[in-house]
């Protein structure tokens, strides 16, 4: 079986991703999802060879899919992507001086920033990865509030309130 780097080491299944991600950014049908027949209207592939590399996405839970009658909508599932994300951040910032100051901020104010590109890149992916972090656990938290203010109030009691 593939590993997650086999899978998105191939052209066509970076582009769905791709597709499925700005699909998702978007907000498209309202569930940020694309049918089969959207993906291969979105990118220069038959409808064989699209539906190939969604199987390989879907196995390695990098799609979902929905079933709506004889049509399947896929949506990108960025979760086993974290275990590249948790690979390459090492390398991504083995040479980043914290006491040196912030490339990604010497670049924002305009100062001059040659030779220090890759540092910038890295202290931006290093500050993704920490938010993306602290973002998950606020959902957490809010999926836990929300899970409890249901149990507090039945939607029988809630519906006679109205």
């Amino acid at each position: 079986m593939a590993d997650i780097f086999d899978v998105i080491a191939d052209a066509t299944r970076r582009e769905l991703l791709q597709h499925l991600l700005d699909a998702s950014l978007r907000g498209e049908g309202g569930t940020g999802e694309l049918s089969v027949g959207e993906l291969v209207e979105r990118m220069d592939a038959t409808q064989p060879t699209v539906s190939k590399h969604l199987k390989v996405l879907r196995d390695h839970g990098l799609v979902t899919v929905r079933e709506e009658g004889q049509h399947r909508y896929y949506a990108v599932d960025p979760a086993p992507l974290e275990d590249v994300e948790d690979w390459i951040i090492p390398f991504l910032s083995a040479d980043f001086d914290p006491e040196g100051g912030s490339p990604v901020f010497a670049a924002w104010s305009g100062a001059d920033v040659a030779g220090a590109g890759s540092t910038v890149g890295r202290v931006a992916a290093d500050a993704s990865h920490q938010a993306r972090s602290i973002i998950e656990g606020a959902q957490e938290k809010l999926h836990d509030v929300q899970e409890a203010v249901t149990k507090r109030l039945p939607w029988k009691n809630h519906d006679e309130a109205r």
